[in-house]
């Protein structure tokens, strides 16, 4: 390994751990801002039973190894001397942290988009934590209610604004990747995430589960869905599934178009496995059995 990449392994762990002593749960983030530890169960045959979130004890299961205990997090980066950066878990207590991510590689304004949505649903969005992105964006930390869950979804609220929550992270700040470096913007280091206006935490929930007298036929409406998660790039292409999915359960099309929705998947790169989960995620998170 350079010493460069050493370097920034060890400002990587030094930077979650100082995390961590703040109450966030973290893992060891690659690079390329995904988890730097492989699944241990990648080369396993299709699973009869729900995944694994870190059960069977193993490094590798994402944001379920997140952990704010100083020896395992010294441990998850002893496993991956490769890493240079960290992820904070959305989600968890006590924070139950939810990221407002504002993009700007869409060629879209999302800070405008986003002052749109608070004048259109009468919110503010109060001083808290703002990491600034390699790529010029913005994530706003925010808290969510204890009680209540947050999915993840991209572009749902505008086009440019994903949303960080349970069963997702953040890229930390200090984290180094192949386009540079996240850092905590200028006098917000110091505050602690400030909770999420209610007006905004309603629209962030799924809708009210839909009631029909029998599922119809998927339709145009289906193959649009579908068409949504062909067009996914790396590092959207569970965000999109996952978005979709909930879509499709909303509408009670979900069980008519899990099949479709997993072969596209599949073509996006997903494995089968990874598909089925997060279809199964969207299940659940709509309420509807999977």
């Amino acid at each position: 390994m350079a010493t460069t990449d050493r370097q920034a392994t060890t400002l990587a762990l030094a930077h979650a751990l100082s995390a961590a002593e703040r109450g966030l749960a973290v893992i060891p983030l690659s690079r390329t801002k995904l988890p730097a530890l492989r699944s241990p169960h990648r080369d396993d045959p299709a699973p009869s039973a729900p995944p694994c979130h870190g059960e069977c004890g193993r490094f590798g299961h994402g944001v379920y190894d997140a952990s704010t205990d100083p020896f395992r997090i010294r441990e998850l980066f002893a496993a991956a001397p490769w890493a240079t950066g960290y992820g904070i878990a959305c989600g968890l207590p006590p924070y139950h942290l939810i990221g407002v991510d504002l993009d700007t590689k869409s060629g879209t304004d999302s800070s405008a988009a986003l002052r749109e949505l608070a004048l259109r649903h009468l919110f503010t969005i109060p001083e808290t934590v703002v990491v600034l992105t390699p790529s010029g964006g913005r994530h706003l930390w925010l808290t969510g209610p204890p009680d209540v869950v947050v999915p993840n979804s991209a572009g749902r609220l505008a086009p440019g604004i994903d949303i960080r929550g349970a069963g997702g992270y953040l890229v930390g700040p200090g984290s180094r990747t192949d386009h540079g470096v996240y850092a905590t913007a200028p006098g917000t280091a110091h505050l602690t995430p400030a909770p999420c206006p209610p007006s905004l935490l309603r629209l962030l929930l799924p809708p009210p589960r839909a009631h029909h007298p029998a599922p119809p036929a998927p339709g145009d409406h289906g193959r649009g869905l579908v068409q949504f998660v062909l067009a996914a790039h790396e590092g959207q292409r569970n965000t999109r599934l996952f978005w979709a999915a909930c879509r499709a359960y909303e509408n009670g099309i979900g069980p008519a178009l899990a099949a479709p929705l997993t072969e596209a998947a599949l073509h996006t790169g997903l494995t089968e496995r990874e598909a089925r989960a997060t279809i199964a995620s969207a299940a659940r998170m709509t309420r509807h059995r999977p």
